[in-house]
């Protein structure tokens, strides 16, 4: 019996499991109490400012956490006359450390609607679902190193996988030009990350959902540009915000090899890409300030053309091409009583797959892949959030390439079509040290509900399971120290 497509955020089935989840959110507290995180102390610690100056809430950034980052992370509160600088410090109110450290963990329960990979009464693919489970815990280096240079630099155990490795990491030298009629921040960022210097949570490195759960069944295909090419490269591009209207950026990726290869420290190859020469990348943005910048808008486009050999572990013949294409768009009414934002993003790939194809591995020498995503934010008194979000991804039918006869990933069809709604709900805790506290403790209510799943509402797989079956409701603590 097959089912049909979700109609509802919560089915009946994971409605039963809610009770689970809040009774898990206990002990989630205990192991938690401090992510992939943009958002650290460390700068609230560095400049004096509270984490909602600069975030609309973390992870998303403000006009002045825009300006904080295309600066080089250079702001720094005074000290007063004799005071000195702590080397380290994990206090907001004391002076600026000279070495700013933070951390960051992410913990959570998850339920997913089907816990079988074909239909019910089969042994359970999911031996975790309901489990307390430490996602992942991170340190950051973040913030200010000397006059015109700072860094993000992150370093993440993963708690699903039980391994450590460097995370989105980035060095940045900045500075400002000012005359004839012209204002610029100008600098160059060094990073492991394609998009990951970008300041508009439009780019997928920074991109909603900032946290989702692990332990989830993921479509089977994605854009390069959407992490494919993640803790695998080192690149290097300039950029420059002119008359704080118009951003610009242009730089290019390569394999990080031999001395680089700090780049991908702790990440196996078997998780890395390896690039046929250098991938350019561009950023293009028309931004605007308002209202005394309590709105804000911007539309943009960004892109990525990159050579990729389809093993890593034996890089030569020929390699396959990617052509990644977006457009986005973004808006921000930002006030301490009520916080609103609207993102959208589309990305277009044209695939073509000499590599791939020539080896068996595809159907199709050329295929293409497109993937939109937006989502709606509203917060109130800075604390209470709700967002929701629509996902989809749209691309070529290709049975070589995506019926890969896994029962919880594959597709029958050869389709790589998916479409998914997120509903979302953020509580920040209070802080210990008062009211008036920097709050870095989320709570994070999530249901992700599919319509369709690797090309199909029901037995996408061919074993009997549905796009629903996939639904996942995720209760989350994320906590940075």
């Amino acid at each position: 019996m097959t089912h049909s497509p979700s109609t509802s955020f919560l089915p009946a089935g994971l409605l039963r499991r809610l009770t689970v989840l809040l009774a898990g959110a206990a002990l989630v507290l205990v192991i938690a109490p401090f992510g992939t995180a943009q958002a650290v102390p460390a700068f609230a610690r560095q400049t004096g400012m509270k984490c909602v100056e600069c975030h609309m809430s973390w992870l998303e950034l403000t006009s002045t956490g825009r300006r904080f980052k295309l600066g080089g992370y250079q702001i720094t509160k005074s000290t007063e006359e004799g005071e000195v600088r702590p080397l380290v410090t994990l206090g907001f109110d004391d002076p600026a450390p000279l070495v700013p450290l933070a951390f960051a963990v992410q913990g959570g329960v998850s339920s997913s609607q089907n816990t079988h990979a074909g239909t019910a009464g089969q042994t359970g693919d999911f031996p975790r679902d309901g489990d307390v489970i430490l996602q992942q815990a991170s340190v950051f280096l973040a913030g200010k190193l000397v006059d015109h240079v700072g860094c993000f630099c992150q370093w993440t155990y993963d708690g699903i996988a039980k391994h450590a490795s460097i995370d989105n990491t980035e060095i940045r030298y900045a500075n400002e030009y000012s005359g004839n009629g012209l204002r610029a921040l100008y600098g160059v960022s060094v990073n492991n990350n394609p998009g990951m210097s970008d300041i508009f949570n439009t780019t997928p490195v920074w991109g909603w959902p900032y946290i989702t759960s692990s332990l989830g069944v993921a479509p089977n295909a994605q854009t390069l540009i959407n992490g494919g090419l993640a803790q695998s490269v080192i690149g290097t591009s300039a950029y420059a915000l002119v008359n704080r209207t118009l951003y610009l950026e242009v730089g290019g990726y390569g394999t990080s090899s031999g001395v680089f290869s700090v780049m991908h420290a702790g990440n196996p190859l078997g998780n890395r890409s390896v690039l046929d020469g250098a991938a350019p990348y561009y950023r293009l943005a028309l931004q605007q300030d308002w209202d005394e910048s309590r709105q804000s808008a911007e539309v943009g486009l960004f892109g990525l053309d990159a050579h990729k050999y389809p093993d890593a572990f034996n890089p030569v013949g020929p390699a396959d091409h990617f052509v990644d294409t977006a457009v986005d768009a973004q808006y921000q009414y930002i006030t301490d009583l009520n916080r609103a934002s609207a993102m959208f993003t589309y990305i277009s790939e044209r695939q073509t797959l000499d590599g791939t194809y020539a080896g068996g591995g595809s159907s199709n020498l050329n295929d293409g892949l497109n993937q939109l995503s937006t989502k709606f934010s509203y917060y109130y008194e800075l604390y209470y959030g709700v967002s929701v979000g629509y996902q989809r991804t749209r691309g070529s039918t290709d049975q070589l390439l995506y019926n890969t006869g896994d029962p919880l990933g594959g597709s029958a069809s050869g389709s790589p079509n998916t479409s998914a709604r997120i509903l979302e709900f953020d509580y920040l805790l209070p802080s210990l040290a008062g009211p008036d506290a920097n709050r870095t403790t989320r709570l994070v209510l999530q249901y992700t509900a599919y319509t369709r799943f690797d090309g199909a509402a029901a037995n996408y797989s061919g074993a009997g399971r549905s796009a629903r079956d996939n639904n996942v409701l995720y209760l989350a603590l994320w906590a940075l120290w």
